[in-house]
C-alpha cells in the first residue's frame, strides 16, 4: 500500500478540550498561520498514525453550531462546504464535554448532515466518576450512526483507539441524523427538484449563512428560493428544535447521571471567584504574584545569558581574525541579538502564567467579572479577551475582536488594545526598572521592582479603558450586544498543553523579533562604524590635538577616538538632527535612535542600544545593562539612566504606539489607513506628552 495523507478537521464548542486533543495528536509538530484573505488563525498539526499513513490535522475555530454569527465561525462553515479547498476535511472530529453533551451535540448532528464521515470525540472521561455520569457507547454509536472515541486527554485514554478510528474512517456512515426535509417540506421540495445534484442541508446553509459556496451559484439560489429574514429566522429555530428532541430522545436512554454520587465545588468556587468584591481582590492578588515571580524567577537565568553574550563578544573579537567581518559579528550581530534573549525567561514565565490562567478555567471567569466593570464604559466582556490576550501580543489580540458582532465596540477595541502592555515591552521595561528602581523589598515582603512592572501593567490597563470611555462618547455608531460567556469546569492545568503553549509562543517571539534585530543590528552597526568627512576619517588626528596639553593613557585615548568616532558616524549625524526634540524628556541622541528604530518593533530598544554601545568599545566585557547603567552625558556628568529618565522612558513605552504590524493589522481589520493612523499619532502624542511631564517633574 502507498503512502497518503488524511485531512483531519478538528471542530467543537469553545471549552471542550479540542486544544488537548489537537495537541496529543500533533506534539510539537505545528504549524500557526492565517487563512488566505483573512486575519482569522489556523493551527495545522501533522500525526503519523501508521508508517504510511500520516494526518493533517486542522485545528478549526470554536463554534456553537453552523448557525454563523461571525467571522472565525464562517471559517468553519466556509470549508465544510467547499470541496474543492485543499483542506477540505475526509474525516471530521466532533470533539465534546461529557459534562455538556446535549449542547455540544447540536454542531455534531449538523456536520453530519453534510455527509462528511464524522467521528463523535467525547473528551474529559475522567471526570464521569466524578460527576456520576454513565453512557451506554453502543447504543449511542448506533442513534447517532457514527463511531464514537471516549477519551482523556488528562490521562491520555483512548488517543490509541481514536487514531484507529481516523485511520478507518472510510468505514464510517455518512447517513445524516435529520432529514432537512421535516424543517418545511414544501419549500425543502421544490429546492431539491431545482438542485438534485446538490446536498439539501448544504443548499439550506448556503441560503441561510453569508458565507462563499464555490460549487453553487448562492445569487441564483437566493434569488429564486429565499424567504424573507423573519421566515428564515423561524424555520433556523425550528431546525435547532428538532434537533435537539432528536437528541434528548436519545441522551435519555444513553446518558445517565446519578446526582446522589456526584461531587460538586465548582458553584461554591464560583461565587467567590466572580463576587463583586472578593472577586477583584483575588484577580488582583493573582497579578501581583505573577509580575512580582517575574522578576524573582527570572533573575539567575538572566544574568547568566547577559554574561554568555558578553564572553560570545570577547570570544568573537580575540579568535577571528581582525577586520570588519569581526567587528560586525562582534561589536554588531551578538550584541543586539544578546539584547532580546536575555528576556526568554521573563517572556517564557509571562506566558506559563497566562496559559495557566486559561487552561485551569479561571480566564472566563476573569471575563465574567470584567464584563461588569466594561460596560461603563462601553464594551463589554467580550472585549476582554483581545485585552487579556494583549498582554501577550496585540496582533492575534486584534485579530481576536472577530467574535464581537457589534461593529462599533469591536472597533474600539482594536483601536484602545494596543494601549495593553504586551511581551514586546517587557524587555524594555525590564531593563529599565532593573536600571532605575532598587532591588528592594517594600515591608520585607514585596519586590520594588516587579511592583513597578505591575504598576505599569495596570497603567496601560487603566488607559486602554479610559480611552475606550472617550472614544464610546466620540463615534457615532449605532449598536447594542448582548453579553454571554460559557463557564468552563475548573481543571488541573495539563503540563503537555502548558508546556506546547509557553514553547510555541516564546519561539515565535524569539524567531519573530530575532529576524528583525538581526537585520537592524547589521545596519545600524554600520551606521556607527562609518561616517562622512573628515571629522570621521580623521578622529585620532583630531583627539591627539585637542590632548597635546595634557597627558592621556592608551586606553583613555582609544575611547576619546571610539566616542568621537561615534558621534561623527551616520548614526551619530541622525541622532544628534533629533536630539533637541527628545531632550526635554531627558534621553539624548543614542535613546533617540533606539526610539526611532523601535518603531520596527518594540523590542529592538534593548537591541539597538547594545549595539550602539559595543561599537567601538574597549571594554567588550560588560554585560548590557552594565554598559547602559555606566552611560554619562557628557555635559553634565551625570548618568543617562538615572531615575527621570528611566520613569520618562517606561511612560514613554506605556502609551507609544511602535509597532508596525500592530498598525498593519489594524487596517487590514478596519479596512482604512485611518483608524491606524489615528492610532499612531494619537499613541505616540500620548507618550511624548506624558514623558516629557515626567521627566520636568522628576528631574
Amino acid at each position: 500500500m502507498s503512502s497518503y495523507n488524511i485531512n483531519v478537521a478538528l471542530i467543537g464548542n469553545p471549552n471542550t478540550g479540542k486544544t488537548s486533543v489537537f495537541n496529543e495528536l500533533t506534539g510539537l509538530n505545528q504549524q500557526v498561520g492565517n487563512y488566505p484573505g483573512i486575519t482569522v488563525e489556523k493551527k495545522i498539526g501533522f500525526c503519523k498514525l501508521t508508517s504510511k499513513i500520516k494526518a493533517n490535522i486542522l485545528d478549526l475555530p470554536g463554534t456553537y453550531s453552523l448557525n454563523a454569527s461571525s467571522i472565525d465561525e464562517n471559517v468553519v462553515i466556509e470549508l465544510l462546504l467547499n470541496k474543492n479547498d485543499k483542506l477540505y476535511p475526509d474525516v471530521a472530529l466532533v470533539v465534546t464535554d461529557v459534562e455538556n453533551l446535549k449542547r455540544n451535540l447540536l454542531l455534531f448532528t449538523q456536520i453530519k448532515d453534510l455527509e462528511i464521515p464524522t467521528i463523535l470525540v467525547i473528551n474529559m472521561a475522567d471526570r464521569m466518576k466524578f460527576k456520576g455520569i454513565s453512557l451506554d457507547i453502543p447504543y449511542l454509536e448506533e442513534q447517532f450512526k457514527t463511531k464514537i472515541a471516549l477519551i482523556s486527554t488528562r490521562k491520555g485514554n483512548g488517543i490509541e483507539e481514536l487514531k484507529e478510528l481516523i485511520i478507518n474512517y472510510k468505514s464510517l456512515s455518512t447517513e445524516p441524523c435529520l432529514n432537512a426535509s421535516s424543517i418545511d417540506p414544501d419549500y425543502f421540495e421544490t429546492l431539491q427538484k431545482t438542485f438534485p445534484t446538490q446536498l439539501l442541508y448544504k443548499l439550506w446553509l448556503v441560503i441561510t449563512q453569508d458565507v462563499n459556496f464555490l460549487n453553487l451559484e448562492r445569487n441564483e439560489i437566493q434569488n429564486s428560493y429565499t424567504k424573507s429574514h423573519s421566515d428564515l429566522k423561524r424555520l433556523q429555530q425550528k431546525e435547532t428544535i428538532k434537533r435537539y428532541q432528536f437528541i434528548n430522545d436519545i441522551l435519555k436512554v444513553g446518558h445517565k447521571i446519578d446526582s446522589s454520587i456526584a461531587k460538586d465545588f465548582r458553584s461554591k468556587l464560583d461565587r467567590v471567584l466572580t463576587h463583586r468584591v472578593w472577586g477583584y481582590c483575588l484577580f488582583f492578588a493573582i497579578l501581583f504574584f505573577i509580575f512580582q515571580s517575574i522578576f524573582e524567577w527570572s533573575k539567575i537565568p538572566m544574568e547568566f545569558i547577559d554574561t554568555t553574550f558578553a564572553d560570545l563578544s570577547v570570544l568573537a573579537s580575540e579568535s577571528l581574525p581582525s577586520g570588519v567581518l569581526t567587528n560586525l559579528i562582534s561589536q554588531g550581530i551578538i550584541p543586539g541579538i544578546g539584547g532580546i534573549l536575555i528576556f526568554i525567561p521573563q517572556i517564557a514565565f509571562l506566558f506559563l502564567f497566562i496559559s495557566v490562567l486559561e487552561e485551569s478555567g479561571y480566564m472566563s471567569r476573569v471575563v465574567f467579572l470584567m464584563d461588569k466593570l466594561m460596560r461603563k464604559f462601553g464594551l463589554s466582556g467580550k472585549s476582554v479577551v483581545p485585552l487579556i490576550s494583549g498582554t501577550a501580543c496585540a496582533i492575534p489580540a486584534i485579530m481576536a475582536t472577530r467574535n464581537i458582532e457589534n461593529w462599533k465596540e469591536r472597533l474600539i477595541t482594536i483601536l484602545v488594545t494596543p494601549f495593553t502592555t504586551c511581551s514586546a515591552r517587557l524587555p524594555v521595561y525590564a531593563i529599565i526598572i532593573a536600571l532605575v528602581i532598587p532591588d528592594t523589598r517594600v515591608f520585607g515582603v514585596f519586590n520594588l521592582q516587579g511592583l513597578t512592572l505591575m504598576l505599569l501593567y495596570l497603567l496601560g490597563f487603566g488607559m486602554a479603558i479610559f480611552s475606550a470611555y472617550i472614544l464610546n462618547k466620540v463615534l457615532k455608531i449605532k449598536g447594542k450586544t448582548f453579553f454571554v460567556v460559557e463557564m468552563p469546569n475548573y481543571k488541573l492545568p495539563m503540563f503537555k498543553n502548558v508546556a506546547i503553549n509557553v514553547i510555541e509562543k516564546t519561539r515565535s517571539f524569539i524567531f519573530g523579533a530575532g529576524k528583525i534585530i538581526l537585520a537592524i543590528s547589521i545596519v545600524l552597526w554600520f551606521l556607527a562604524s562609518y561616517g562622512p568627512g573628515k571629522k570621521f576619517n580623521d578622529a585620532e588626528a583630531i583627539i591627539t590635538a585637542e590632548n597635546t596639553n595634557s597627558t592621556v593613557s592608551k586606553l583613555e585615548f582609544k575611547d576619546k577616538v571610539a566616542a568621537y568616532k561615534l558621534e561623527n558616524s551616520y548614526i551619530g549625524i541622525m541622532g544628534k538632527a533629533i536630539e533637541p526634540a527628545i531632550s526635554p524628556l531627558g534621553y539624548d541622541w543614542k535613546i533617540g535612535i533606539a526610539i526611532i528604530s523601535s518603531f520596527a518593533a518594540r523590542e529592538v530598544f534593548v537591541g539597538t542600544l547594545a549595539t550602539i554601545y559595543s561599537v567601538g568599545d574597549n571594554d567588550n566585557d560588560n554585560t548590557i545593562k552594565n554598559k547602559m547603567g555606566a552611560e554619562i552625558n557628557p555635559e553634565t556628568g551625570a548618568k543617562i539612566f538615572n531615575f527621570a529618565t528611566g520613569i520618562s522612558l517606561l511612560l514613554f513605552y506605556a502609551f507609544a504606539m511602535q509597532c508596525a504590524s500592530t498598525l498593519a493589522i489594524t487596517k487590514k481589520e478596519t479596512n482604512t489607513w485611518k483608524w491606524p493612523l489615528a492610532q499612531l499619532v494619537f499613541m505616540s502624542g500620548l507618550a511624548y506628552i506624558v514623558a516629557l511631564i515626567a521627566f520636568q517633574i522628576l528631574k
